[in-house]
């Protein structure tokens, strides 16, 4: 399908350009335009940073200024030809992997934050989505984004004067959003239908240019649809689950069923959570009219292409829904196909629950992704441990540690993170386009004098205190009465004063309270004369989470006490444009979640670019990034098994007496311990150490290329070689050892022992399965006599007197008695074991 183009206003021939520049959401990490949009009109640029809305707003007057501007076209003519030149410029993918993946990854996800300008994102898994867009195109991976456009997005915050969450919901009008209708090659407007009870809804389609890649977005507010219907993509995650159903259905059936109408035919699908699992079955769906084959086998063809990535920590945080509530709604979908709402319930439940016909069994959306995935993943390596526990019920009689989760740690997308100081170092140490090739674990920093790098440090947390004040400022400083007005105001910040930053959601298991536990304490480290400090806060409570907007409550109380105003300040709204400013600016940066709940954390990994230090729980990617010579960790060397299900508030207060103790012993007096040219030389060799060891290792160009080349490539690797005539084969084959597996059994396990070691043999009848299909394995728990190990049987003989019984046997090192167990489960080289046939048998 070819796209008309999309231009509601004229602009001077000369100017044309502007149009593509503006659409391009590229400025928001590329600055180079940033002083085309300034002239065109400064206040709506410093505003909003929205380059359509600032075209869209500038005057037809102003415009015939800037196109008879002799020194305006030119700075034109250098960015469209610069912006030429990045749109044609080979890219790591171009040379290193050209056509790998046919026609590119459709990847799904229920936020995007990309800028502020486009509020589609409530926080860290829509910021990184948006990051994983930007990075994608920078790689030039072949990525196609699909996603809502909200009309109010999620909600805008204030805090009353008692320190009550304010929440409100203004309207985006998206013809001043930096995003396009997709329109036909006959200039009408794309739409897609998606079934509905007793009706079909309309959803309009958008188009985000994100550099070299497209997000895709839909959108409910049709004026042909039904009031509520209209409704179904006003906010971002709503607290009602059939509205939450609706979007997931507009964002799964109706994504898949846009791309289709556009003439895409993506080779694999990348789920970012569980939200969009839809948009898997619709793929089965898809492949099933093009092949004329039943569900099963395009479910079986399609899955090995199809990738899910978790950032939940918790099962209780996947979406569930009620037979009832599918019932109603996806039965208009499902009429007249070979799948029902039973049956998806089916791929939707927990084994034991598959064949339950109670009317309380809900659909757990991710388990119905990871029953139509052939890979998944969790976002770091603890989190690693973590989705391998929170998934191992659904894999009966499999240990967590055999559950097939693999990890891809989270990165960020640097170059929308790092400031004009920091921009200006790296780009004299590694490069003017670093960011766009791939990087080596180092950059390194060695030309760079202590002077420098101190000196951007001053200026990044100048501009900060700069922007806290204007900001406080329009938060009505002066409308607190009894409050000191210069504190209220931002006055009281200090351009030397060692500055932490705290921005998270606000939200118990963050612990964003945890310097409140001891309020004494922090009360005398803020009334230091000699090494202040000064704390800044800013971040949003969900609309439901009431202890959450208690912990927001209880800030604001402490901060305005007589004794800390101006000291402690709170941000309000917290954006991308609040967050930008503040990990450009604090010295450290405090992040303490309940351990082992935080999935990443990236938010720590955005302050690396500037220099800014990280005192953060070892959790996430801090727990394999960390080590002494680049910050501080609470509670170092933790483990998952340490510390998982056990008590909260005991490890509550430990780790808040670490948090002070690292502030009060090493932290404040690192930060004041300065030379006799007033430069803090340890503190400037951690900053070092940490710009230079992290920085590229936790970017989102590694991540990316780590997705490409362990996930992507290999999967259409796999995906290839799924015909349909392969998929009915795994069909046929797999119900023949389905109907035979619970005859399987062991006859006899014996042992014998010679000089340290142990060799073991065991009889296995195996009811005419092919013994090609059955991997038996010895396997030992780790203990004090060594760890874990999975030891492969081999096959001896069969037994001549008794049918399809054969004889295995393996040596591995002595244990007592009863250390090691023999199983028998699949083994197939098509398939990704044990996610796609977890049949396992165990002698005991």
């Amino acid at each position: 399908m070819t796209l008309a183009a999309y231009t509601p206003r004229s602009l001077p021939e000369s100017l044309s350009g502007l149009f593509q520049l503006a659409l391009d959401l590229r400025w928001t990490w590329h600055h180079g335009t940033d002083e085309l949009w300034r002239a065109l009109d400064s206040d709506i640029w410093d505003t909003t940073r929205n380059a359509w809305l600032v075209l869209n707003s500038v005057s037809g007057e102003r415009l015939e200024e800037l196109a008879a501007d002799p020194d305006f076209q030119q700075r034109y003519r250098e960015q469209i030809h610069a912006h030429q030149a990045f749109t044609e410029a080979d890219t790591w993918y171009s040379t290193d992997c050209p056509g790998d993946l046919g026609e590119g990854v459709a990847y799904f996800c229920m936020e995007y934050g990309l800028s502020e300008s486009l509020p589609l994102y409530s926080g860290g898994l829509g910021v990184l989505a948006g990051d994983f867009l930007k990075a994608s195109s920078d790689l030039g991976a072949p990525v196609m984004a699909v996603g809502l456009l909200y009309q109010q997005g999620y909600f805008r915050q204030a805090i009353s004067t008692d320190g009550e969450q304010l929440e409100f919901y203004p309207y985006n009008d998206p013809t001043m959003l930096p995003v396009s209708p997709l329109r036909d090659a006959d200039d009408q407007w794309v739409r897609v239908i998606v079934p509905f009870p007793g009706r079909h809804v309309r959803l309009r389609a958008w188009k985000a240019q994100v550099g070299r890649c497209e997000l895709l977005l839909l959108d409910s507010n049709d004026p042909r649809n039904e009031p509520g219907d209209r409704g179904i993509t006003s906010e971002l995650y709503t607290g009602d689950p059939e509205k939450r159903l609706q979007q997931e259905m507009v964002l799964g059936i109706g994504g898949w069923r846009l791309l289709e109408q556009l003439g895409k035919s993506p080779s694999l699908c990348h789920l970012n959570e569980g939200h969009c699992a839809l948009a898997l079955i619709e793929r089965a769906f898809s492949w099933q009219d093009d092949h004329q084959s039943d569900f099963q086998t395009a479910r079986t063809a399609t899955r090995a292409t199809n990738l899910f990535t978790t950032h939940t920590s918790v099962a209780s945080g996947f979406d569930h829904f009620s037979r009832s509530l599918l019932r109603l709604y996806l039965t208009p979908w499902l009429e007249g196909r070979d799948l029902n709402v039973d049956q998806l319930l089916a791929l939707g439940s927990q084994p034991s629950n598959a064949d339950n016909q109670s009317t309380d069994l809900k659909l757990n959306m991710a388990l119905l992704a990871l029953n139509m995935c052939g890979r998944f993943n969790g976002v770091s390596r603890i989190h690693q441990k973590v989705t391998q526990t929170i998934f191992q019920p659904f894999f009966p009689r499999w240990p967590a540690e055999d559950i097939p989760a693999d990890y891809v740690t989270n990165g960020i997308h640097t170059p929308s993170w790092d400031s004009p100081e920091s921009d200006a170092i790296w780009t004299r140490a590694c490069g003017k386009d670093r960011w766009r090739r791939p990087l080596q674990s180092t950059c390194p920093m060695t030309n760079i004098a202590d002077e420098e790098l101190w000196e951007m440090r001053r200026l990044e947390r100048a501009r900060l205190i700069t922007y806290l004040r204007r900001r406080l400022a329009s938060q009505h400083c002066e409308q607190n009465p009894g409050n000191n007005h210069e504190a209220a105001c931002g006055l009281l910040l200090d351009h030397e004063t060692l500055t932490l930053g705290f921005a998270r959601r606000f939200t118990e298991y963050k612990r964003p309270d945890l310097l409140l536990k001891d309020q004494e304490r922090l009360l005398k480290l803020l009334a230091s004369r000699d090494r202040p400090i000064q704390i800044v806060l800013a971040g949003k409570a969900h609309p439901y989470d009431l202890p959450g907007k208690d912990i927001i409550r209880r800030w604001k109380a402490f901060s305005r006490r007589p004794d800390v105003e101006g000291k402690v300040v709170f941000i309000e709204d917290y954006d991308l444009g609040v967050a930008n400013q503040l990990i450009q600016g604090v010295d450290v940066w405090l992040n303490c979640p309940r351990h082992p709940w935080e999935a990443c954390g990236t938010s720590g990994m955005k302050v690396l670019v500037n220099g800014g230090l990280n005192l953060s729980q070892y959790d996430g990617w801090w727990a394999e990034a960390w080590n002494p010579d680049v910050g501080w960790a609470i509670r170092p060397g933790a483990t998952f098994d340490e510390l998982s299900g056990s008590n909260n508030h005991d490890h509550d207060i430990s780790d808040m007496e670490q948090l002070f103790d690292l502030l009060e012993n090493e932290v404040i007096p690192g930060f004041y311990d300065v030379d006799s040219e007033g430069i803090p030389r340890k503190w400037v060799g951690r900053m070092r150490a940490s710009m230079d060891q992290l920085t590229a290792a936790y970017s989102a160009n590694r991540m990316m290329r780590e997705y490409v080349e362990q996930f992507y490539l290999p999967m259409a690797e796999m995906g290839s070689r799924r015909s349909s005539e392969t998929a009915r084969e795994l069909i046929g084959e797999y119900g023949e050892i389905s109907r035979h597996w619970s005859r399987l059994r062991f006859n006899s396990f014996n042992t014998s022992e010679d000089l340290g070691s142990q060799t073991f043999t065991v009889e296995v009848y195996l009811d005419g399965i092919d013994e090609q299909r059955i991997a038996v394995e010895l396997v030992a728990e780790d203990s004090e006599h060594g760890p874990r190990t999975i030891t492969a049987m081999q096959m001896k003989h069969p037994l001549g007197g008794s049918p399809h019984t054969y004889l295995y046997e393996c040596t591995v090192p002595s244990r007592p008695e009863g250390h090691y167990t023999p199983r028998l489960r699949v083994r197939d080289e098509r398939l990704n074991l044990p996610l796609e046939n977890p049949a396992i048998l165990w002698l005991r």
